[in-house]
């Protein structure tokens, strides 16, 4: 070894020492003293709550929410959706990833969108005011445009054709809009039976809070005269524009055996607060993913 190499390796007696050290280390030895290092997997897995310092969570405070003081355990067993009765201050059941710093509810814009308050925790930067204005505009636009194609005696194929494509630009440019403004959110929505509610949120929370899934979750709880078949329960992806982290929590969802015969649907907030839904009447389809089609590739 030349001067060179020996001032940047170390001399020989040095390497050797190192070389001593390498043969002499025992990984199982290690892995022994090692394992009862605390981290929030293995506070997690023994039910215990998380330091509030060190973990977020948007709902803090909030009685029908996941909080940071409480074990999993704990949540679960205080508001089990089977039973738990929905109220004004309990719309929905809530559980947040708390490796996620999102903006707190009481500061989130959507608390000013009728029907949109308990949608996604958002980004710290989402603009939900303009693009509320801005949205709504452009389906104004969309709606005049299909108006003019729609009275008697003009419906033919190419009016059909025309108010679609009307639609579909409409729904492109609502969501350029909503990932320019950092509106992002999405939501894959689950449809599960009364009798097997409990069981199904209780896998989606404690995923939730190992960060295993998305960036949050809710269940609807019990209504008054509760005739229900079904319950819907929302699993929400920072940003509906990552195909690959979307497609990351479909995946998820199938191997924790939530993705049956029937596909999954997923939704961005932005068309929740815009009021699309089924049957709008610029016949934009609702959701922007199926499992069935993400997971078949």
């Amino acid at each position: 070894m030349d001067s060179d190499e020996s001032e940047f390796y170390g001399d020989d007696d040095l390497i050797k020492d190192l070389e001593k050290k390498v043969d002499d280390f025992d990984v199982n030895k290690w892995w022994q003293d090692h394992e009862t290092i605390e981290t929030p997997l293995t506070i997690q897995a023994r039910g215990e709550p998380l330091a509030i310092t060190q973990y977020h969570n948007p709902y803090a405070g909030h009685p029908y929410a996941w909080q940071l003081t409480e074990s999993i355990n704990a949540f679960l067993a205080r508001l089990p959706p089977a039973t738990t009765m929905g109220a004004p201050d309990c719309p929905w059941i809530w559980v947040c990833n708390p490796y996620i710093k999102r903006k707190s509810k009481r500061e989130a814009g959507n608390q000013q969108v009728r029907g949109g308050e308990d949608e996604a925790p958002e980004d710290e930067r989402a603009d939900v005011a303009t693009l509320m204005k801005a949205g709504e505009e452009r389906l104004q636009f969309a709606s005049s445009f299909i108006d003019q194609f729609r009275q008697p005696g003009l419906l033919n194929e190419l009016t059909i054709r025309e108010s679609k494509k009307a639609g579909m630009d409409a729904a492109k440019d609502i969501l350029d809009l909503a990932k320019g403004l950092r509106v992002t959110c999405g939501k894959w929505m689950l449809f599960c039976s009364v009798f097997e509610v409990n069981d199904v949120w209780e896998i989606i929370a404690k995923a939730i809070i190992k960060n295993e899934l998305g960036i949050a979750a809710k269940v609807a709880p019990k209504s008054n005269g509760d005739q229900r078949r079904e319950r819907l329960i929302c699993v929400y992806t920072a940003d509906f524009s990552d195909k690959k982290d979307v497609t990351r929590v479909a995946q998820k969802l199938k191997q924790l055996g939530l993705v049956k015969k029937k596909p999954l649907y997923y939704k961005p907030d932005a068309y929740t607060y815009l009021g699309i839904a089924s049957g709008n009447r610029w016949e934009i389809k609702p959701s922007i993913y199926d499992t069935r089609s993400l997971l078949s590739k």
